[in-house]
């Protein structure tokens, strides 16, 4: 039961994560416009969701002890990254998000802070210098 009310929650939010990225409007620069990335993210959620409604395990495992507060730590570090974007910047807060997921991991804390800025980095010229699209400056880049 959990699969199916967790896959039309799923379904849910897809719809409504695709009716909203439609209001992102840009005046100039992208012709695609800002709206691509999340209405095509938006599909695969709404696919996963439906999968999980109409053919759910048939005996679900619950997540216990250790693995459940990893996933806790997970989302929690998702959500405080999505905060941290726009004051932060998209630099700083990728490093502090992907060094805190890969330390989860295993990752020793030198590597796991290495990790972090070559991501975030590697992501940053990515996206705004190679495919010209903007990301929250911060600290660095002109922020």
């Amino acid at each position: 039961m959990s699969d199916r009310i967790l896959g039309v929650l799923l379904a849910l939010f897809a719809g409504w994560y695709s009716w909203e990225a439609r209001s992102y409007t840009i005046d100039f620069g992208d012709p695609m416009g800002p709206a691509l990335f999340p209405e095509a993210l938006a599909v695969p959620i709404g696919l996963l969701g439906l999968y999980l409604a109409l053919r759910p395990d048939p005996d679900p495992d619950w997540s216990t002890g250790r693995y459940l507060l990893s996933q806790i730590f997970t989302i929690v570090v998702l959500i405080v990254y999505a905060l941290m974007l726009q004051p932060a910047g998209f630099v700083l807060a990728t490093i502090v998000m992907v060094a805190c997921l890969t330390a989860m991991l295993g990752a020793r804390p030198e590597k796991a802070l290495a990790g972090g800025v070559a991501t975030s980095l590697g992501f940053f010229a990515l996206f705004d210098w190679i495919l010209g699209i903007s990301l929250p400056p911060g600290f660095f880049f002109g922020g």
